[in-house]
């Protein structure tokens, strides 16, 4: 199946910042509750490690993904463990809600770009679920970029461009009304357009949907890292876990020992 950079609504800048807070708040919950990140803590471990730092910086947090439950497991051997949340779009009720669950989170509230990110960031910079949202010649900047100010990466998809991963995303409008209810903050508008107008099951519905057409496979992740200026002197470990019923494709990046 053949990668299409199709139409999200997330990516749009006309897009209501209050909706997109409601989708990223779903994701945030979802990852959460089902541990789905389980798999690949031996994964953020190693680059942790090999790169020498007790800091993470994720890009593209939105509602901060899996990082409340993904957090207290990676403190259980790294105690002084910092992350520090990051988006171009930055969803600053939910920062302020994760900040609230540990006093390890900070969080930036000015917009940053995983293709330029702020050279005072220093640690291993992780992406869940966003590298899918940008272009080929963009997801090059942001692994060049890596490259360039002597960091290392860590990128995870939770889906993949397969007819399983498309028939999974129909489900995603029911998952958005079993769950709202439990989400936190408590917000009556996330009520409204939830269920009385239901434009957040819809859009998270499509944006699903296109999440899983746009994701780069295996090979194609290769290709990426393969065309980089420098690539020679990073480790690239490239493939997928399972995770529940589905899959988790990652890279990680991190600089070759001297």
């Amino acid at each position: 199946m053949r990668r299409r950079h199709l139409f999200e609504f997330e990516d749009q800048k006309w897009f209501p910042t209050f909706l997109r807070n409601y989708g990223t708040d779903f994701l945030q919950f979802l990852s959460n509750k089902t541990k789905m990140y389980k798999a690949i803590i031996p994964i953020i471990k190693k680059g942790l490690q090999k790169s020498k730092t007790n800091q993470i910086v994720d890009l593209g947090s939105g509602g901060g993904g899996g990082l409340i439950w993904l957090n207290s497991e990676l403190k259980k051997d790294i105690p002084n463990l910092e992350i520090t949340l990051t988006d171009f779009y930055p969803n600053i009720p939910a920062f302020q809600f994760t900040k609230k669950q540990a006093d390890n989170f900070k969080y930036i509230d000015n917009p940053v770009d995983a293709r330029e990110v702020p050279i005072e960031l220093k640690g291993l910079r992780t992406q869940f679920l966003s590298l899918h949202h940008f272009r080929p010649n963009d997801a090059k900047q942001i692994l060049q970029n890596t490259i360039n100010s002597n960091s290392s990466i860590a990128v995870f998809e939770a889906q993949e461009r397969s007819f399983p991963s498309l028939l999974a995303m129909l489900f995603s409008p029911l998952s958005v009304l079993f769950t709202t209810p439990f989400i936190k903050p408590f917000k009556i508008g996330r009520i409204v357009f939830t269920y009385l107008i239901p434009i957040v099951p819809l859009f998270v519905l499509w944006d699903g949907l296109v999440s899983s057409l746009r994701t780069y496979s295996v090979k194609e992740m290769n290709a990426l890292v393969k065309s980089l200026n420098g690539t020679e002197n990073y480790d690239w470990e490239i493939g997928k876990v399972k995770s529940g019923p589905g899959v988790i494709l990652y890279l990680l990046g991190t600089k070759k020992e001297r």
